[in-house]
């Protein structure tokens, strides 16, 4: 059994974090998370696992008041659910994840979980699809992945590619200005399904990207076609994964969404990244684009708790009969 303890100041939640997760992904960064912190302003239930004084497992959680349960810090929701992917549970067995989620005071929903390296996923509920583009798999050459596509396909898309070329399109970068006109931009075509819709993800968006910004990793396109901002996408690079968080683009533009697409495949591959993550979201097109899909995944309690009462409903009560 590990000695399990519940951290809630926030300095000694950050100490806790930066000591147990590994800083392999820009979603593992402390900061990057406090982004979303510091505008929901959840309150923090680090469940820290320690064996012989070391640190063995940590289940970093923040209260979300509107539905009392918990999500994976830092509990940032839209419309009832979590939206920060990566999310990484430390943990080295089975049994420590298990004492960690017992201490939890309440039902937890736990999204977009990437997989330990140990298997302890298996039996874990797929929440969504990730979708990815691996550059070194066509050797940075953008012809060498067009060949994945069929010749019909390919002849499409270069056609689409180059009549938006053909109205004039010029790049403009890391002009944090643009940030205006891709919040525009999204809620002109998604209205209140819009993550902008919520002052909160705004401006948690528009901190992340000035913390990108300040450590050189942001990678903010616009495009500008006929002197009009036809998209405009948010995106940061770290550790030779180019993430893309969010953006927008113009109606009166069709084909925009194709152009900026293959922008930043064509730019991973120049700049020999090892990755490109276009997150979650099943449009139509990361399939068209032959991007590579990655489960993420679902613990929860609400959904072990709904699965019993349907064997309850199927067997009666459960109690005993004589």
């Amino acid at each position: 059994m590990n000695g399990i303890r519940i951290v809630s100041e926030e300095n000694e939640c950050r100490a806790v974090w930066e000591a147990a997760v590994p800083r392999r992904a820009i979603w593992d960064l402390w900061e990057v998370r406090c982004c979303f912190h510091r505008n929901f302003r959840r309150q923090l239930h680090f469940i820290v696992a320690e064996q012989n004084g070391a640190i063995c497992g940590l289940l970093p959680l923040s209260r979300i008041e509107e539905s009392d349960s918990y999500g994976f810090f830092p509990g940032e929701v839209w419309k009832g659910k979590t939206w920060l992917e990566g999310n990484r549970i430390v943990s080295g067995d089975e049994e420590t994840l298990r004492d960690m989620l017992e201490r939890c005071p309440a039902p937890y929903e736990l999204r977009y979980l990437l997989p330990p390296k140990n298997g302890q996923e298996n039996g874990w509920a797929t929440d969504e699809i990730g979708y990815l583009f691996h550059p070194p798999r066509y050797g940075y050459d953008l012809e060498n992945y067009f060949g994945e596509f069929s010749r019909k396909s390919r002849k499409r898309l270069k056609r689409d590619l180059e009549f938006m070329e053909a109205l004039g399109v010029r790049y403009r970068y890391n002009d944090t200005s643009d940030f205006s006109y891709l919040v525009d931009l999204n809620l002109s075509r998604f209205g209140e399904d819009s993550y902008f819709s919520d002052p909160r993800f705004t401006e948690s968006l528009r901190d992340l990207m000035n913390l990108l910004r300040e450590r050189g990793w942001l990678r903010l396109t616009t495009i500008i076609i006929q002197g009009r901002v036809a998209a405009v996408d948010l995106g940061g690079v770290y550790n030779g994964c180019y993430t893309l968080f969010g953006g927008g683009t113009n109606a009166d533009f069709i084909g925009v969404a194709k152009l900026i697409n293959t922008h930043h495949i064509r730019w991973a591959c120049e700049e020999k990244l090892e990755l490109v993550d276009f997150l979650c979201g099943d449009f139509a097109w990361k399939k068209i684009f032959h991007l590579s899909p990655r489960p993420l995944y679902l613990l929860s309690s609400r959904a072990e708790e709904e699965e019993l009462q349907t064997v309850e409903e199927k067997t009666g009560s459960g109690a005993y009969v004589g």
